[in-house]
């Protein structure tokens, strides 16, 4: 931060760059074939977020931030990683009134932290219930948004 640099810009610039490494590597994510190089990016900005969003977001943000680097761990074939953001965000979720597509899209990445850790019963399990969820959402938006999430959440024997 410059002399001349307000706080509060300072903090809006960090939350637009947040946006945008969020974003990036969501879309990143849901593509069904990535290079290497695109691998590495998605990486790399889910990691930004998630560190953007600490510095100034909310609680909310940092536990979506953590879905989002579950997701892109899963993807990237690492378990430890991909299930311990994945647990700590899906407890923050389920410890408090989430909207719908919250507990929807925590479902999907748990399923495929699941996945990627070989549980196939926790795998199936979330799955099972985030495809219900999904369902169940009013808004096509927001269904959409949770669909390209999950298109990439292979799919468990038996579901």
């Amino acid at each position: 931060m410059t002399k001349e640099e307000k706080p509060e810009e300072h903090d809006a610039w960090t939350r637009r760059l947040a946006a945008s490494a969020n974003n990036r590597a969501w879309t990143l994510s849901e593509q069904a074939a990535r290079t290497p190089a695109e691998d590495q990016e998605m990486l790399h900005a889910a990691h930004a977020a998630a560190h953007l969003w600490q510095a100034v977001g909310t609680e909310h943000h940092c536990a979506l931030a953590q879905l989002l680097l579950a997701q892109v761990h899963a993807l990237l074939g690492h378990p430890s990683l991909a299930e311990q953001y994945a647990n700590e965000a899906h407890q923050y979720f389920l410890g408090r009134k989430s909207e719908p597509w919250e507990l929807a899209l925590s479902h999907v990445v748990m399923a495929n932290a699941a996945n990627c850790a070989g549980k196939a019963a926790a795998h199936l399990q979330h799955y099972q219930t985030g495809v219900e969820m999904i369902d169940a959402l009013a808004d096509p938006e927001e269904k959409d948004i949770l669909l390209a999430s999950l298109r990439v959440v292979p799919r468990p024997a038996g579901g």
